[in-house]
């Protein structure tokens, strides 16, 4: 931070919307409380999660990353809790790094808390990025159910399927995506300590083979327009289901934010195409940065 500020951007992943930090040399310190202040949409900048841009190497928790990945994606859930990793903020991450010079188009490795992921930016389609996620694994819990806290579907639970993409994820499907109800509130999830951190949840409509409807709650934040991982939950989850394996599907993903593109690969990694818009670019004033750090 300098006295007169803290640069910020702010960019979004079909709507899930991300305000960046560049820290080149890791020296800022980014609290809890002060990543909620920025997320709050009224008396912060706004967003569903802040990603700090810095050097891998700077990082003793990913320092082994890099050799493949010198620049370190630090997320945070609005909520100021850190999680494994986020595909949305991946390709805005990346779309930021190209802005900024620091890295080219073509392939290039990203370090994340949930492992080092390999990028795709395709010099002739502006704006859409390829990130490979990993492999899903999914949960041995058996009998995972998810029950709305409101609307037509809370009445029942519903059976579900547990999938981290490193992120933990429980999938549901339904017939019409206002069974989810409002999704003011997190969904119930059973067992109880099935998943001890939390869990996304996604609630899927199936429209086609290979097209899905998505709506999701996501731990830390609540209902977002999109989520990158949980589209990829989301749709290894349909196509496991109906007793497939990976064999390089294609999967449509709509979201309230707009549509990402899943590919389950033969080798079992997940990649997540879509796009990544950036909208602004600013400081952060420094006594209001002093009042909530």
């Amino acid at each position: 931070m300098t006295g007169t500020g803290v640069a910020f951007v702010k960019g979004h992943g079909t709507g899930n919307d991300f305000v960046l930090l560049p820290n080149a040399h890791g020296d800022l310190q980014v609290s809890p409380a002060l990543v909620a202040a920025l997320c709050d949409r009224r008396r912060g900048i706004g967003a569903d999660g802040v990603l700090v841009v810095t050097r891998t190497a700077d990082h003793p928790e990913v320092g082994d990353q890099a050799v493949r990945a010198p620049w370190f994606m630090d997320y945070r859930n609005a909520d100021g809790s850190v999680a494994e990793m986020c595909g949305n903020g991946a390709r805005v991450f990346v779309a930021h790094l190209l802005e900024a010079g620091l890295v080219e188009p073509g392939a290039f490795h990203l370090a994340t808390r949930g492992g080092a992921r390999a990028v795709q930016v395709a010099a002739d389609r502006p704006g859409w990025i390829c990130v490979d996620m990993g492999p899903a694994a999914f949960l041995d819990a058996h009998a995972i159910t998810v029950q709305p806290a409101d609307g037509p579907g809370a009445r029942d639970p519903r059976p579900a399927v547990g999938v981290t993409m490193p992120n933990p994820h429980a999938v549901t499907w339904v017939d019409d995506l206002g069974e989810a109800g409002s999704l003011a509130d997190a969904p119930d999830v059973a067992p109880e300590g099935a998943y001890p951190a939390g869990a996304n949840i996604e609630f899927v409509q199936v429209l086609a083979r290979d097209h899905l409807a998505m709506r999701v709650f996501e731990r830390g934040v609540g209902e977002t327009l999109s989520c990158g991982t949980g589209a990829c939950a989301a749709a290894v989850a349909t196509l496991h289901r109906a007793d497939a394996t990976p064999a390089g599907q294609r999967m449509r993903v709509d979201v309230p934010g707009g549509t990402v593109e899943v590919v389950w690969r033969a080798d079992g990694h997940v990649e997540l195409h879509g796009p990544a818009v950036l909208v602004a670019r600013g400081t952060i004033d420094a006594d209001w940065w002093e009042r909530h750090a």
